[in-house]
């Protein structure tokens, strides 16, 4: 078991005069955000606001990009060359990095967002050009994704990563989530004992298999409909157990 871990969640993903999400609320719970850079969500006033706000809020604060897809939240799988999904990636972390230099704030890491978190995980070329493209723009800053093969090619070249994964989403035998294309409310005592297993390193797939997850952070997904709920529940539980929520 760990004495302390980090609670990220994905924010910021209003776009226009469309809300989603309660990021205030949820802001009081967790410690770490992932900022939506707009390709799936997101656009720069939002993105300015999401960053004051998580500033505030005394939270470690990093870019969550994802494909060009706001038709389908991100969620979606696209035949995209390695070469270009580096290319999007940098142009939404270098987008919000402007944003937060005009804040304050210095990026604190990188996490994709959905179908372009599954391409990296599956994908250790991949995941290795992105850690390195990553160095490139800013010395130090991790690669926040899933414990797998792609995660362990960029630790083995000595690039920063922290591994984590979401405890509001089942898991395959992969280890992977099971993404949901539209987010449900969940049970935030369920939810609670799921980030508890994975603070202890291991979680429960959907096969009923007992795996090991060596997370350092965990996520709760912020466009679910109760997800401040969620995020306090889990906390409450990780220090009733004397677990530290820190980023």
């Amino acid at each position: 078991m760990t004495g302390r871990i980090d609670l990220n969640a994905d924010a910021g993903e209003s776009y226009g005069r469309w809300s989603l999400g309660d990021d205030v609320r949820l802001f009081r719970s967790i410690s770490s955000v992932n900022v939506a850079c707009g390709f799936h969500a997101g656009d720069p006033s939002t993105m300015r606001q999401t960053v004051a706000g998580a500033k505030q809020a005394g939270l470690a604060i990093g870019a969550h990009p994802g494909y060009p897809d706001k038709l389908g939240f991100g969620r979606r799988a696209m035949a995209v060359s390695h070469e270009e999904t580096v290319d999007y990636l940098v142009y939404q972390v270098g987008a919000l990095s402007a944003i937060a230099a005009g804040e304050g704030v210095v990026l604190s890491h990188v996490k994709p967002h959905g179908a372009l978190m599954g391409a990296v995980c599956r994908d250790p070329t991949l995941a290795l050009a992105i850690a390195t493209r990553l160095q490139e723009m800013q010395p130090g800053i991790p690669l926040m994704f899933a414990p797998s093969p792609a995660l362990d090619a960029v630790r083995a070249a000595g690039l920063p990563v922290i591994p984590e994964n979401a405890v509001d989403l089942d898991f395959g035998d992969d280890g992977l989530n099971v993404v949901e294309p539209r987010p449900a409310a969940k049970d935030p005592d369920r939810v609670a004992r799921c980030a508890l297993e994975a603070a202890h390193g291991r979680a429960t797939t959907v096969s009923g298999r007992v795996i090991a997850m060596p997370v350092r952070s965990i996520c709760v997904h912020g466009d679910r409909p109760n997800a401040p709920e969620i995020a306090a529940a889990v906390v409450a539980r990780l220090q009733a157990e004397g677990i530290e929520v820190r980023a």
